[in-house]
This record gives C-alpha cells, sequence and structure tokens, in this order.
C-alpha cells in the first residue's frame, strides 16, 4: 500500500492506494462521516475489488487528516473529493475506467460527484437514505435524489436492520441487504460477496 498527500482548495487529502497487479480498472472510496478509511465495509469492498485486479484508493478527507471529528459543508467535501480524483486520473489511476463510492457520508460525496469525476459506476456502502427521526418536528428529508440523480450503474449495499431505510432498486441501480445495520460490521464477507459480484459484472459490460 502507498500512501500520499493531496492538496484541495480546502486543505489536505490523503490517499490509501493499493495497485492492483495489471489493473484494469481504478476504485475510488470516501469514509464515513465520524470514521476512518479501517472501517470494516471498506476494507471488505477494497478486497473484493482487489480480486477483480481493480486497483483501489481509499480517500480521507480533509477535515479527518487535520484531526477533526466533525464533517466538512458538503461543498467542502465534494471539492476535496474532486480534486482527489482528477490527481488519480492524472497520475495514479491514469487511462482506467474508475468506479467511485464510499460508506454514509462518503457515498453521498461520490453520488453528488459521480458525473464531474466521470465514474462509470458508483459503489455506495450503508447509503444514509433518510436520518432516524429525533423530535417530534417531522420526518427528515430522504437523501434519494442524490442516489437518483447518478446516470451510472450503482450498487448499494445495506444493512438489513439500518435505521436509516433500505433505497429501492431500479433499473440502474442494484440493492443487496446484508445482516447488520447502519455498520455493516456484522458480515463483511457479505459485503465484500455483493460488491464483488456487482463490479466482475460492470467490467464484463466494460470490455
Amino acid at each position: 500500500m502507498r500512501v500520499f498527500e493531496v492538496p484541495s482548495p480546502v486543505g489536505t487529502a490523503r490517499v490509501h492506494l493499493s495497485p492492483a497487479d495489471s489493473a484494469v480498472a481504478g476504485m475510488v472510496l470516501g469514509h464515513g462521516a465520524g470514521g476512518g478509511v479501517e472501517a470494516r465495509d471498506l476494507v471488505a469492498a477494497r478486497d473484493a475489488a482487489l480480486a477483480e485486479r481493480i486497483s483501489v484508493a481509499l480517500v480521507e478527507q480533509p477535515y479527518r487528516v487535520a484531526g477533526r471529528r466533525s464533517p466538512a459543508p458538503a461543498r467542502q467535501l465534494d471539492a476535496a473529493w474532486s480534486a482527489v480524483m482528477a490527481r488519480l486520473r492524472e497520475r495514479e489511476l491514469r487511462g482506467l475506467p474508475l468506479v467511485v463510492g464510499g460508506r454514509s457520508l462518503g457515498a453521498r460525496v461520490a453520488c453528488r460527484t459521480a458525473a464531474v469525476t466521470e465514474a462509470v459506476g458508483v459503489v455506495c456502502l450503508a447509503f444514509p437514505l433518510q436520518p432516524p427521526r429525533r423530535s417530534a418536528a417531522g420526518p427528515a428529508p430522504s437523501r434519494l435524489p442524490e442516489l437518483d440523480a447518478v446516470g451510472v450503474p450503482t450498487l448499494v449495499v445495506q444493512g438489513m436492520r439500518d435505521p436509516f431505510g433500505i433505497p429501492p432498486a431500479n433499473d440502474q441501480r442494484t440493492v443487496v441487504e446484508v445482516p447488520g445495520d447502519h455498520s455493516l460490521k456484522v458480515d463483511p464477507p457479505a459485503v465484500s460477496a455483493a460488491v464483488q459480484s456487482w463490479l466482475a459484472d460492470l467490467l464484463v459490460g466494460l470490455r
């Protein structure tokens, strides 16, 4: 694994790059709001991609690199992500079709920027569809429009007991339910199997 920093307009990001032998594609994944790139589901997705000869970059947002726990605003997250994607496309993952994604918050960033980053697919781990109700003020807005706006094949791997709910599948979006909740810690092999199967099908379509 190679670890290096990438400057962005909103601070320095950090990339953990695992190159695949004779790579046929690249995958770039972001972390959740309060966690890092060592999350079990991200590691499971990384290993699944490497098995399909896909190089994987796990990206730490600048707020995490700076030691902060609270996420930056969406526009800053998207700007940092786009800067990292541009660097990887120009250098480490040059010439490869790129899949983007992440867990929870990272999945939202990947969805919002999929068109700008010219992704060929999106992998969402524990997409935070709708925050659980915390008061009598009514339900929080759904984030489904962020998923629906993605114009390329999308995989959503969601815990069966995720309190954020489970997004619907459609012609372009595959939704796989696995044991567990929003953390996706219960069954990493199930996460890995879902990601590897979907990536294998995606690669067939790209050839």
